[in-house]
């Protein structure tokens, strides 16, 4: 720790609690559905709208599983480590019976004809950008088909994908010699990089070398395309719907997969939180807050190892969250190994946040907290105080992994509890969104947990409200249904969100609700 050694202190946070239906309060999200159901909003859901696509064998698989969820799910046996028994576990008591709506047991949307053998050969092509743009293909264009088809259509698909597209749709996947087909791209990579800085005499389509602006990576690279037609998705894998029906040679289960509740509780409660419903938000929350979580990736394929791409997440601590689309630009700085906007473009992106803010309370926050995983250059800062006027207080809060700075450790069989921070200074603490939490009876990790360093570097606020706030912000995750993730929300997608917008070539409107990303 190279802060000053004295006057270190330890405190605790109290978990934060969530609010329910009937204003009820917990802190587990699955207690809350369970005993008392969704937050009741005046535009609260009354008919859950969704479709499927994947191959008979998937959708049928899905209709398995969907089936199963509007019935109760029952928890596993109950399991006893060091004395404690494990309390994570809560009985899934059907769709309806926790989020108050009807599950349609048959999708009211369906596309169950893609072809398995044309999939199959489509990822076996042997240039991997080639193989998974041409297997994106099959999904993204009947599912935008399908969309402009439809009068009615629905809020979200689920993806259903086979376990070849989930093995062989990664970056670093390869195919055997004796598996490989022949594609039509014959440009190299290479060629593409240099056709983007020079000027050419044919279109990237006549020279076969469009498949390298977009990622070689199934699940990134559909979310991307889909976001022009405005299209949100769940990507769900056939083992994670019918995991029984997958065996190895051995008899063994051929991928360790969650007890069926839990899968019930992540799949509805992202379901729920697609098809337009809030599920739960943070009680006792300050009114006029808005928090950013700044998002930075590098293009793949320009020449300059400085063009990035920027976003900007914003949360409201009711749990709304959407993605702004910033510039493209030199932000990386290769001698820090930092991304930082130029004045212009981070007061641009700060704009659209608070216009955003301004058109959901006709008021501009009283709080903007902007997380950032570096520190901020003075010229971005300068930014993002041009985009804003004297009714607002700025803060600047740094949000890092800490493992390598500091270890906590506490008597007794598990580690430091969740909330505890220890208090370096004014504005520097390091606090542990994970550890031992009584709720659970247990530590929900491998190995000793480690702290988040949290440093305010610009503005004014209390610490302590700072740190109040991250952990909160940790419960507000809706695409699955935990007790808490370890990095905050403006933070923890970060990655999965540069990732999205640096799949595909962006377009469209540069402003999307957070759950087209996730």
């Amino acid at each position: 720790m190279n802060d000053a050694n004295r006057g270190l202190h330890v405190i605790h946070l109290e978990e934060p609690e969530l609010q329910f239906r009937y204003d009820q309060r917990l802190v587990y999200p699955r207690d809350g559905l369970y005993l008392f159901g969704p937050l009741e909003e005046p535009n609260m859901i009354r008919d859950l709208r969704y479709g499927v696509i994947g191959t008979h064998e998937s959708v049928q698989m899905f209709r398995a599983w969907s089936r199963r969820i509007n019935q109760f799910i029952s928890i596993p046996e109950p399991t006893f480590r060091s004395g404690s028994m494990q309390l994570q576990h809560v009985p899934f008591p059907s769709f309806s019976g926790a989020f108050h709506v009807d599950w349609p047991t048959e999708p009211p949307c369906l596309i169950e004809d893609l072809d398995t053998t044309e999939i199959h050969e489509s990822l076996r092509i042997s240039n991997r950008y080639e193989a998974i743009k041409k297997t994106v293909d099959l999904f993204v264009d009947r599912l935008i088909s399908e969309n402009n088809r439809l009068e009615y259509p629905p809020a979200f698909w689920f993806v259903v994908i086979p376990e070849q597209v989930f093995r062989l749709g990664r970056p670093q996947s390869t195919i055997g010699p004796d598996n490989r087909v022949k594609g039509v791209v014959q440009a190299p990579k290479k060629f593409a990089n240099r056709l983007e800085q020079q000027p050419k005499l044919f279109t990237d389509e006549e020279l076969g070398t469009e498949v390298y602006k977009y990622a070689k990576d199934f699940r990134r690279q559909l979310k991307a395309r889909l976001l022009t037609e405005k299209i949100v998705t769940q990507i769900v894998r056939e083992t994670t719907l019918v995991p029984e029906k997958f065996r190895r040679r051995s008899g063994l289960p051929a991928r360790r997969v969650q007890d069926p509740a839990t899968v019930a509780w992540n799949l509805a409660t992202a379901a729920f939180y697609k098809a337009g419903g809030r599920p739960w938000q943070l009680a006792d929350v300050r009114s006029g807050v808005c928090y950013v979580g700044l998002v930075y990736k590098r293009s793949d394929l320009s020449t300059s190892h400085c063009q990035a791409c920027c976003a900007a997440q914003m949360f409201l601590t009711n749990g709304d969250g959407v993605v702004f689309r910033g510039a493209l630009g030199p932000w990386f700085q290769p001698d820090t190994r930092e991304f930082h906007l130029n004045r212009s473009a981070a007061r641009d992106l700060v704009r659209m946040v608070i216009g955003e803010y301004k058109r959901l309370h006709m008021q501009p926050p009283q709080e903007l907290f902007i997380h950032a995983q570096s520190a901020f250059s003075h010229t971005e800062w300068s930014g993002f105080e041009d985009a804003i006027n004297e009714q607002t207080n700025l803060v600047g809060v740094q949000v890092r992994d800490a493992h390598e700075e500091l270890k906590l450790f506490r008597l007794g069989n598990y580690p430091v509890i969740r909330g505890t921070a220890v208090m370096v200074s004014e504005s520097h603490a390091y606090l542990w969104t994970s550890g031992y939490v009584s709720r659970l009876g247990t530590y929900m990790g491998p190995e000793t947990p480690n702290p988040l360093s949290i440093r305010i570097l610009k503005g004014v606020c209390d610490l302590s409200t700072v740190l109040r706030d991250i952990l909160g912000l940790t419960k507000i995750n809706f695409n699955s249904c935990i007790y808490g993730n370890r990095l905050p929300v403006t933070i923890c997608f970060a990655n999965a969100v540069g990732d999205v917008l640096m799949s595909a070539p962006l377009k469209g409107e540069p402003k999307l609700p957070f759950k087209f990303y996730i």
